[in-house]
């Protein structure tokens, strides 16, 4: 029994310095798991924010677009200027863009919008489709987890 009265002491020291160093460790596994998370939304937001802009570009080049093709008659001048913007800014929402809906719907509205441009038999309301599925795609992409009401 005296041995225990030496030796309990050291014993309950080690292993409060034991669980002690484990506390630290879970600790610094939890401090690393938040950081690393915060990261991911950081990063994340950034990249929304960075096809948030492309998609608006796009948008501004295609609706000119538009509506220099509506204005254009039968047989006149396309506003080859405007497409030659197009497809750059189509091109650059392609390298930006998570999804794959977003990239095709984009590379569709864009074909549809230049055929409609070039008189090309493109009717309204296949443009407008293109045009509305793009947009889905767009916000899709921007906001995956969130339902769009409709």
């Amino acid at each position: 029994m005296g041995s225990w009265g030496t030796l309990g002491p050291a014993v309950l020291s080690l292993a409060g310095v034991a669980l002690g160093a484990a506390g630290s460790l879970f600790g610094q596994y939890l401090v690393s798991r938040v950081s690393h998370r915060q990261l991911e939304a950081q990063q994340h937001a950034e990249h929304r924010a960075e096809v948030k802009d492309v998609i608006l570009k796009f948008l501004g080049v295609a609706f000119r677009a538009e509506k220099a093709a509506s204005a254009v008659p039968d047989g006149g001048e396309p506003p080859e200027a405007l497409l030659d913007e197009l497809w750059p800014a189509q091109a650059e929402l392609d390298l930006a863009a998570r999804t794959e809906p977003l990239r095709g719907a984009a590379h569709r509205y864009a074909v549809r919008l230049t055929s409609a441009a070039r008189g090309e038999g493109a009717d309204g309301d296949g443009l407008y489709r293109a045009k509305v599925a793009f947009m889905d795609a767009a916000y899709d992409d921007l906001w995956p987890s969130s339902p769009r009401s409709r």
